[in-house]
């Protein structure tokens, strides 16, 4: 089996900031991602995804690692500062690289 290796972007962070972070990704490059429900604790409490208030999203982009690296660097000066989000970027193995 033929595989290629692309990055895998992780974005955790407030519910509050999906619309925000998903416009940011689109328009910076992403050509597509998944998105769901997160919780657990971190350096600000736990994170419960059955209150609104404290919920958190998984946000997954797979894509080149120019991609990765621009948007990842894009939501830290952007959001960091004043919101939980963490990033992290890995190597993945893909099948079809052409959608990434």
């Amino acid at each position: 089996m033929q595989t290629e290796t692309r990055k895998l972007l992780t974005v955790i962070c407030e519910a509050q900031l999906e619309s925000h972070v998903i416009a940011d990704l689109e328009r910076l490059g992403a050509r597509g991602y998944t998105v769901t429900d997160a919780r657990g604790k971190g350096g600000r409490g736990v994170r419960n995804a059955g209150w609104d208030r404290s919920a958190n999203v998984r946000i997954e982009i797979v894509c080149d690692d120019k991609t990765a690296n621009a948007l990842a660097a894009h939501l830290r000066d952007h959001y960091y500062d004043h919101y939980a989000m963490i990033l992290f970027i890995s190597d993945v193995e893909v099948l079809r690289a052409g959608k990434f």
